[in-house]
């Protein structure tokens, strides 16, 4: 059985400023941004649409501005109401942690949608383009939630070799961050990327990240400690599950309508 090894959540004190390891994760995840989007762009059927570098750093903008201004509003709304709206000052406390997956998604979808309509690009198009990009960047979100010990994991049986002791919490727990980056981050970027390396018809690699991210946390929520739950059916199902579900009815839906329009949707050059 291991300890959390409780790393100061602070990695860098600049005499009043604090340099915190959770938002240091932010800037590693759109730095793997910049640096995937360009081994995408480099792609033939990528490349053959007319990406360019300079596009990259645009749509960054607007990305950082959905996921923050998203993922913040999606764990208030979505998580924390009662919290926050008696607390309203700590929705600007970002670098504590809190940021929901589901709502930057939302957020990021709404930004990339104003950059589509600025750049007189096809909303679907820069959707697909994007998607392979983003699951590392979850996957590091998920690492400052492990530094910050966020996110406690359900009881684990004492004998798992990587159960461990969760400060604040009681027994041996599963480490669910560690969990969330390498299957909800990790193998989803691994599986898309590998899909998204030939062409796809218009909308497809969009809805299989969804499909792949919607399944994959549905799954480890199962070793999470929820933050709310509902009983449907008699069978419990988390606030992550709950958020996740529509995620994969809408990319299933998607998937049928993307392959089977005009009777199949032919694979762009």
């Amino acid at each position: 059985m291991l300890t959390h090894p409780m790393p100061d959540p602070v990695a860098l004190q600049l005499g009043p400023v604090a340099i915190h390891w959770y938002g240091l994760m932010y800037v590693v995840a759109f730095g793997l941004f910049l640096l995937l989007g360009r081994v995408r762009i480099k792609q033939p059927h990528i490349a053959a649409q007319g990406w360019k570098k300079e596009d990259l750093d645009d749509m960054l903008f607007y990305g950082m501005l959905g996921v923050v201004v998203g993922g913040r509003l999606g764990e208030v709304l979505f998580y924390q109401p009662a919290h926050f709206f008696a607390n309203p000052i700590d929705i600007f406390k970002i670098w504590q942690g809190g940021m929901s997956f589901h709502g930057g998604f939302l957020g990021v979808l709404v930004a990339m949608s104003l950059w589509a309509r600025k750049s007189k690009r096809n909303v679907l198009d820069v959707w697909d383009f994007i998607a392979p990009l983003v699951p590392l960047g979850y996957a590091a979100g998920r690492i400052g939630n492990f530094i910050n010990a966020e996110l406690p994991g359900r009881i684990a049986d004492a004998s798992l070799p990587w159960a461990m002791l969760w400060p604040g919490v009681e027994g041996p727990r599963h480490p669910s961050p560690l969990y969330q980056a390498l299957v909800d981050g990790l193998l989803v970027f691994i599986l898309l990327w590998m899909y998204s390396r030939k062409a796809r018809p218009r909308l497809a690699v969009g809805a299989v990240f969804t499909l792949l991210y919607g399944c994959a946390r549905f799954f480890t929520e199962y070793f999470r400690v929820p933050d709310w739950q509902v009983t449907v059916a008699g069978l419990p199902i988390t606030s992550g599950q709950m958020l996740s579900l529509p995620m994969i009815i809408a990319a299933i839906a998607m998937l049928v309508w993307t392959y089977s329009r005009e009777g199949r949707a032919p694979a762009r050059a």
